[in-house]
């Protein structure tokens, strides 16, 4: 009953809410702890093409087409301005829009809904705060056939079970506080799980790494495994490069990762950090060499 009733205050706080009103601006500072953690800036905000922050039109570059990511400032006319909390909540719970519509997963809801609602509500305080940008979303450039929303419908019903994270009772509270973090938050597994031929995420393969990550990156093993994962990695070491991005042989992340540590995981707590390395390296080690046809090999130990 102790150990229940503590690994669901660790897991609460701080990126949940009190039972009681919690004041503005407390709600908004915690909302940008979330903004941190999910990694928000960085998929929002066409920065090399010197675009205003959170306004959208980053690309991100698929097998499916290139997608670009919303104006999420509250811009009445181009970004979220006019929609409702509620709204706001079922595009990270359901993967809809105020319309209903149903947003391709290239918006990674099928991690975020695993976020509490006080998260969700922290974060929405958070997002209506930050400054009003005009600018028109870009259209996708998508193959043929992903194009009408009758395929995401469809791809939801075989791959999305939507939900708020459950703390898993056999695990200690810290694992429990990683596990929130990796898979709800940061969304580690969205881009380091291989996905199969409609764009799902192979279960079998969870943290193994990918070839065809973002922009035909090759997205690196985080798995325990010592031959072709970070099985050598200490805990220490692993939330250490989360916040300086630095890998323990003096290598460093690579441009990808070093965007999502920049922008949010080093202004996460060392006792977040040290939770999600605790988590990350107690999953089952997964064997997946990821060198790519006339390329050099990959570093076992490097995140790129």
């Amino acid at each position: 009953m102790y150990f229940t009733l503590l690994t669901a205050l660790l897991l609460a706080a701080p990126l949940a809410l009190a039972a009681e009103p919690v004041p503005e601006d407390a709600l908004i500072k915690q909302g940008e702890y979330v903004y941190r953690a999910a990694s928000c800036y960085g998929c929002h905000t066409d920065e090399k093409s010197g675009g205003k922050p959170l306004a959208g039109g980053h690309a991100l570059v698929t097998p499916f087409g290139t997608f670009y990511s919303p104006n999420i400032t509250p811009d009445a006319q181009t970004g979220i301005g006019r929609w409702s909390e509620r709204d706001f909540a079922r595009a990270l719970r359901e993967g809809k829009s105020p319309s209903g519509d149903n947003y391709y997963p290239s918006f990674p809801y099928p991690s975020y809904t695993k976020l509490t609602d006080d998260d969700m509500r922290a974060l929405w305080a958070y997002l209506r705060s930050v400054p009003a940008v005009k600018q028109v979303n870009r259209q996708h450039d998508l193959n043929w056939y992903t194009r009408a929303r009758s395929f995401v419908s469809s791809w939801k019903g075989l791959y999305f079970t939507p939900g708020a994270y459950k703390p898993d009772a056999a695990k200690s509270a810290t694992w429990n506080r990683g596990a929130y973090l990796a898979e709800a938050a940061a969304h580690c597994g969205e881009c380091h799980t291989p996905r199969g031929a409609l764009g799902a995420v192979k279960s079998g393969l969870h943290y193994a790494g990918t070839r065809e990550g973002p922009k035909d990156s090759v997205v690196p093993n985080i798995t325990p495994d010592k031959k072709t994962g970070i099985g050598r990695w200490r805990v220490s070491e692993l939330a250490d490069y989360l916040e300086t991005g630095m890998t323990p042989d003096g290598d460093s992340a690579g441009d990808l990762m070093a965007e999502v540590i920049d922008n949010g995981l080093r202004y996460l707590r060392k006792d977040d950090l040290t939770a999600i390395a605790e988590y990350v390296l107690s999953l089952p080690p997964v064997e997946n060499s990821l060198q790519k046809p006339g390329k050099k090999p990959v570093k076992k130990a490097e995140f790129e």
